[in-house]
């Protein structure tokens, strides 16, 4: 093959891929019932999944290798086995939201969902499960983010979004998230729960990092909040306490968010954030991106709502290099 016959080929294909996702895109209807809608029942409340005694704990671990950071990671804050008992359901929450391949970095690193997963099951875990409401079709963001495959090979349960996946929910003393479905069938038999996203910039909140993940578990016609980006930021971390998050930054997107697209938007920062404190997570997600806490009022609000620090230094984050 020569090489214009090779680049007619890529470009036939490169628009028959952007074809499907944008067919793709039209068809799917993630939304779940309605904003008014009680016909999943009454409204329901997420438990608090946060381990007080663990509270404040963070690591800042440097390597581009994301299973040696992560590992140490989790040592540095008590391992795994401090977070995940023998018999608990857990539930790991990640970012698939668009049909794109990990190297473009917009959404969760598969490899980092399976070995998470992995020591989940290894630490005693009843189940794991693995979800999120993505904003294209979700099997072909699971399939092409390799999300699906990395979470099944780890013994993990898939949960993709359906209809009846959602129940109403109110966060308390929230003005946004009232009577709104929630992504709650994932919930069920849970009662650890992490987050696994990755560094990014976005073009209304200036970040998507662990805090705007949990964007993924509403349903309705949640674009509206786009219009209160920060403040419906923080309502999630407010409805959402969670065990533990991983926050990725061995790449980061640093233009072009949420979605990306090019490689030449993506920066090898070589980080890997472990926390009991979303806030503080993000707040140093924050830094990889040249950005400062007060750069992005989601995190100041956080704050102020005590739902974490953003002084994350205050918690005297272990730190280690990889290689």
């Amino acid at each position: 093959m020569n090489r214009r016959e090779f680049l007619s080929r890529t470009l036939r294909a490169g628009v028959l891929a952007a074809a499907a996702g944008s067919l793709s895109y039209w068809l799917y209807d993630g939304r779940g019932p309605g904003p008014d809608s009680t016909a999943q029942g009454n409204l329901v409340v997420l438990p608090d999944f946060s381990v007080p005694e663990l509270s404040g704990r963070m690591s800042v671990i440097t390597g581009a290798d994301r299973i040696r950071t992560v590992d140490m990671g989790l040592k540095a804050v008590g391992g795994i086995e401090a977070f995940i008992r023998k018999g608990d359901g857990v539930l790991i929450k990640v970012n698939a939201a668009f049909a794109s391949p990990p190297i473009l970095g917009a959404t969760t690193n598969p490899q980092l969902v399976s070995h998470v997963a992995t020591l989940c099951r290894k630490a005693g875990a009843s189940s794991v499960v693995v979800t999120d409401n993505p904003i294209n079709d979700p099997q072909s963001c699971f399939t092409l983010s390799g999300i699906g495959d990395a979470a099944r090979s780890a013994g993990a349960r898939l949960m993709l979004p359906t209809g009846s996946s959602f129940a109403p929910t109110t966060v308390p003393h929230g003005k946004l998230i009232r009577d709104w479905p929630l992504l709650h069938a994932p919930f069920q038999g849970v009662n650890k729960v992490i987050g696994i996203a990755p560094v990014k910039d976005h073009h209304r909140s200036g970040a998507s990092m662990i805090m705007k993940n949990w964007y993924g578990l509403l349903g309705g016609q949640r674009n509206i909040f786009h219009q209160n980006i920060n403040d419906i930021i923080l309502e999630l971390a407010m409805m959402v306490k969670p065990t533990l998050v991983i926050l990725d930054g061995t790449t980061s997107m640093m233009t072009n968010g949420p979605t990306g697209g090019s490689l030449s938007d993506l920066k090898q920062t070589r980080c890997m954030i472990v926390s009991t404190d979303q806030v503080a997570a993000d707040a140093c997600g924050a830094s990889l991106l040249g950005k400062r806490a007060a750069d992005l009022p989601f995190i100041l609000k956080a704050q102020n709502a005590g739902l974490g620090t953003a002084d994350y230094e205050s918690l005297n984050p272990a730190r280690e290099a990889v290689g």
